[in-house]
């Protein structure tokens, strides 16, 4: 089974998102006790997207920016030399304490110790992420694109970002676009907003073609039940999964493509990594494999990015779970979130667990 994807579109990918930055300690060291920093643009769908922008196709963001902010520009210049182009209002900061970019501060964690994350999104400016800010009939119609990827971590950031997303997707299926949607949840979004937000999650998700989420993602946003308890390792839990996308497949039958991650975490810096995808009535599994971890985060987004690459060039359905566990593994060697494969062989040499050097 293949997707089946529009032709002549200027597009592969078009992702709505919040951009921001994030900051992390070099050396895998802890945030409070750390004087030297890094800082890289950032957000989960742009994340995603990358896989495909580094690998020669055309690839749209949809965001919103602070007014002649520096930290605006910065995020401009690092989405152009992420091969994307990008498409946003200038909003006007308001001063101080008005509108910013996310920052997102990480440390990686090393050995037994692991990794802390603090978000600090007050006055983010892209939750005013509003759909009469864009031409949707141009961008669909005009422009064209094949896949339209989706997150709940966007879709819950606002109201408007939720009307935004919802929008996006009446579009999309408009002009056959193909929706992905990675449903993402996250409780501080959800906290006061359950019904609505239930409501905006699942209009989506049935009109979404391929979908995206673990275990508590299924749960908390769409009232799938989940795995069932117990069972020592990941392996003995596959079945449970696959029950799980099952009553997600039958809630949800627009769906062709149903996805999963399998992560079990022995220490910041060894993880074991497996994967399961249904297609139709298919199902691809990657057992559980040991990885080394740089940096764990974005390695989701890095699955779901190779999966949705693996679509958008064509292939058979079981490279697509295997190229997306393999981009998935790189971006936890790298300091990034996100992948930035040299070619498609270096994803591969991952997915064959060749790690020679090449000369």
């Amino acid at each position: 089974m293949k997707i089946k994807l529009r032709k002549d579109c200027s597009y592969s990918m078009l992702v709505p998102t919040s951009m921001g930055v994030r900051v992390t300690p070099l050396n895998g060291q802890p945030v409070h006790c750390s004087k030297t920093f890094i800082m890289q643009a950032t957000s989960a769908e742009s994340n995603v997207a990358s896989v495909s922008s580094y690998l020669g196709l055309p690839v749209k963001v949809l965001t919103t920016f602070v007014k002649d902010s520096p930290i605006a520009r910065f995020i401009k210049d690092n989405l152009a030399g992420r091969h994307m182009d990008y498409e946003g209002k200038e909003v006007e900061q308001g001063g101080p304490w008005g509108y910013r970019h996310q920052f997102n501060i990480a440390d990686s964690g090393a050995g037994s110790r692991g990794p802390r994350v603090h978000n600090d999104r007050a006055g983010e400016v892209g939750r005013t992420l509003d759909v009469k800010d864009f031409d949707l009939d141009r961008i669909f119609s005009k422009e064209g694109v094949q896949i339209v990827h989706l997150s709940g971590l966007i879709s819950a950031l606002s109201p408007e970002t939720g009307t935004f997303c919802l929008e996006l997707a009446r579009a999309a299926k408009k002009y056959k676009t193909r929706i992905s949607f990675d449903l993402n949840h996250r409780a501080s979004f959800w906290k006061g907003r359950e019904d609505e937000l239930h409501e905006i999650f699942k209009e989506i998700a049935g009109m979404s073609d391929i979908l995206v989420g673990n275990e508590e993602d299924f749960q908390l946003c769409l009232g799938i039940e989940g795995p069932e308890a117990g069972g020592k390792d990941l392996s003995s839990k596959i079945e449970s999964f696959k029950g799980m996308i099952n009553r997600a497949k039958q809630a949800f039958p627009n769906a062709a493509v149903f996805a999963t991650t399998l992560r079990d975490v022995v220490s910041a810096n060894c993880h074991l990594w497996g994967a399961i995808m249904s297609v139709d009535d298919n199902w691809h599994v990657v057992e559980p494999r040991e990885i080394t971890v740089l940096d764990r985060i974005g390695g989701g987004d890095g699955f779901v990015g190779g999966m949705l690459y693996a679509i958008l060039k064509g292939w058979d359905p079981e490279k697509w779970v295997q190229f997306g566990w393999a981009s998935g593994a790189m971006v936890t060697t790298l300091m990034t979130d996100y992948a930035e494969p040299l070619d498609e062989e270096q994803v591969w040499s991952i997915w064959e667990g060749n790690a020679r050097v090449r000369r």
